[in-house]
């Protein structure tokens, strides 16, 4: 019997048991041991009443209780023959084991993991334990780490218009929303506002997975992600490439109508309604394509933990749309004085791929640690970041640096690095006086040094940095306290140049051995994306396919789900559209004199009329058909944009019965 069984009974062997059978027997041993034993009437089977447990206990029992008899052996007998029973005895053990049959519990661990296989399949199959890097990567320090940081509340562009608004001004507008649309509690986000006009996300046919794990410290880790399309997502992106080809908006507002969160439709769209100067619905529908990736997002995948980094690879294709969203959308808030939001979007974007920074988010990040008055994270981001990307060779840092330090209370530092900025980068002086409109002192004006040495050193690659540095960053130095030292250090810059300092001329040496390479194609993107006033981007002149803003510029060695359409309709265009001339006009190749001959064919009641009218307007010229066809652009643009807007303002919510239901959002 098992010894489990024998001391719930208070037994110690089975010896102790009274057998009715063998009361005999029992009594001569109780005579001779010159005692008295109480018999115990014990039926087995009542042992079946009691509490059952389960096989793979009952087995260790067993086990248990072999062992235990052999032990009892062993005291008893020769050294030599016990050893030969233990053996004898694991033998059997071993084959009893193999003989038994799978037990319930282990077909429950059987159905446990068939269950974490399917959840797999769907997540992506789980990381092994996270190995540490063969090569320590220089993005991974933890200074590094805590410099690009994100705070959840400051991703939030409504909390920082609280902080210079007021609550009340921003709680009774969103309050004044709701109340009219009846939108019932949503899900939290931390990217964007979610707005009562979206339809439901759903199943949008966008997932995330987990690709592997790799661990750079004791308790932080590196987690590569990957967005991935289904089939029908695939399908519809087909369609809208297609679209794109034709050259016809309205294609593409045919596929936003029917899938409301089609990234690349939503964004496509958004530069439309910028170009129009609908800046409200160019920003809403980058916001909505956010909100389908947030959607989609994997449940490791966290911006904000400082001991996760996660990473995205720009060069997959599915990957991209969530940078440019990223993008795009950073530059909104940034134009409602939301500095502080832009920063740690700045933040977020650096951080899914510092190595290649495909978007040149370094040529930003700056202006918005200026604005945001974050002086001292600008200067440790700085000194932290420069010895492994060379941010001193960029024009904005350089002076941006200076800044900071001024602004921080560090005057000799500042006077060193403005001087240090205007020796290496002189061709921004004049620009930037004049962007803020002040007339240049006429020893600076006649220099040769600002007026005729700088044009002449400064390389195409360099002359674009420069310009995206004015036109961005003129506000800053509009400061009262700024110019004035701005015109001192000027002035003491030119007494160096006078007596011939040698570091003059290394920085002039130096100017012209960096910048003489072709610019890179992460610096091209930002131009393109940011669209800045006065700033055209140099397009290699082996670019040859249509720059589109949903994704301009791809990688090299990008990794392509789709490929464009080859169609030999593009540059010939039968039955030429203006819209289509405006989306052509997109392109590096685009030639307007070219554009507005087939847009002047394209009128047949204007410049196809009989007689002597006919001729008159064609011997008109171009002139005519120039102004017509300017004239039915922007008709067809606003048509369409109008078209567009009521479209999406139609989109609601079924309104919620109870008031009760209806939750205010938290400061």
């Amino acid at each position: 019997m098992s010894s489990r069984v024998l001391r719930k009974l208070g037994l110690q062997t089975e010896k102790d048991l009274i057998i009715p059978g063998d009361e005999a027997s029992d009594t001569e041993a109780d005579f001779s041991s010159g005692g008295t034993k109480k018999k115990l009437n014990l039926n087995r089977y009542d042992l079946l009443n009691q509490q059952s447990h389960s096989e793979s206990e009952v087995k260790e029992d067993d086990d248990h209780e072999t062992t235990g008899s052999i032990n009892a052996s062993e005291a008893g007998g020769e050294n030599k023959d016990a050893q030969k029973r233990k053996k004898k005895k694991k033998k059997k053990k071993c084959s009893s084991k193999a003989q038994n049959p799978r037990s319930s519990e282990d077909n429950f661990e059987d159905e446990v993991e068939r269950s974490v296989r399917e959840v797999n399949q769907i997540l992506g199959e789980p990381c092994k334990q996270a190995t540490p890097a063969s090569e320590p990567d220089v993005f991974t320090s933890s200074n590094k780490i805590k410099l690009l940081a994100v705070e959840p509340k400051f991703l939030n562009a409504n909390n920082e218009l609280k902080r210079m608004f007021g609550s009340r001004v921003v709680h009774a507008e969103t309050n004044s929303k709701r109340k009219s649309r009846g939108r019932a509690h949503v899900k939290q986000t931390i990217l964007v506002n979610i707005k009562d006009t979206w339809p439901p996300v759903g199943k949008p046919g966008i997932s995330m997975k987990l690709l592997n794990k790799t661990a750079f410290s004791s308790d932080g880790s590196i987690l590569q992600f990957v967005f991935e399309h289904s089939v029908q997502y695939q399908q519809v992106q087909m369609k809208f490439l297609e679209a794109v080809e034709s050259l016809n908006p309205d294609n593409i507002v045919m596929i936003l109508n029917s899938n409301s969160y089609h990234v690349d439709a939503l964004l496509q769209l958004s530069e439309l309604c910028r170009h129009s100067e609908d800046f409200s619905m160019a920003a809403d529908l980058v916001e909505r394509a956010l909100y389908c990736f947030e959607s989609c997002f994997h449940p490791s995948f966290n911006m904000t933990s400082p001991n996760t980094l996660c990473r995205l690879d720009y060069c997959k294709q599915e990957n991209r749309g969530f940078f440019i969203a990223l993008f795009k959308h950073t530059l909104s808030v940034g134009n409602h004085a939301c500095y502080r939001t832009a920063l740690e979007l700045c933040k977020v974007i650096l951080s899914l791929d510092p190595e290649t920074d495909p978007l040149a988010v370094i040529l930003l990040i700056d202006f918005y640690a200026l604005r945001a008055q974050e002086y001292d994270w600008l200067i440790r981001f700085y000194n932290e970041w420069e010895p492994d990307r060379n941010l001193s060779q960029l024009p904005n840092f350089k002076y941006s640096m200076a800044i900071a330090h001024f602004q921080n209370n560090d005057p000799e530092t500042a006077h060193v690095l403005l001087q240090e900025a205007l020796i290496m980068f002189p061709m921004v002086l004049l620009p930037l006086l004049e962007k803020c409109a002040i007339q240049p002192d006429s020893r600076v004006q006649n220099h040769p040094f600002f007026t005729g040495h700088a044009p002449k050193t400064t390389s195409p690659s360099l002359q674009q940095l420069v310009s995206l540095y004015v036109e961005r960053s003129y506000h800053v130095w509009k400061e009262s306290e700024l110019l004035p030292w701005l015109e001192r250090n000027v002035l003491l810059v030119l007494d160096q140049v006078d007596k011939g300092l040698p570091c003059v001329e290394e920085a002039k040496q130096k100017r012209q051995r960096l910048y003489q390479a072709t610019i890179p194609r992460s610096i091209l993107r930002h131009v393109v994306l940011s669209d800045v006033k006065n700033v055209t981007a140099i397009i290699p002149e082996d670019t040859r396919s249509p720059i589109f803003n949903f994704d301009p510029l791809p990688p090299l060695d990008s990794v392509n789900l789709y490929t464009r359409p080859n169609t030999s309709r593009i540059g010939v265009i039968d039955n030429p559209h203006t819209l289509s001339i405006f989306f052509r006009s997109f392109m590096p190749t685009f030639n307007v004199n070219q554009a507005a001959q087939e847009a002047a064919v394209a009128l047949p009641d204007v410049l196809q009329g009989g007689g002597a009218e006919g001729g008159a307007v064609e011997g008109a010229g171009g002139i005519g058909g120039v102004a017509s066809a300017s004239v039915d652009l922007r008709r067809s643009v606003n048509s369409l944009i109008d078209a567009m807007r009521d479209l999406l303002s139609n989109i609601h919510m079924p309104d919620v019965q109870d008031d009760g239901d209806v939750e205010d959002e938290e400061d």
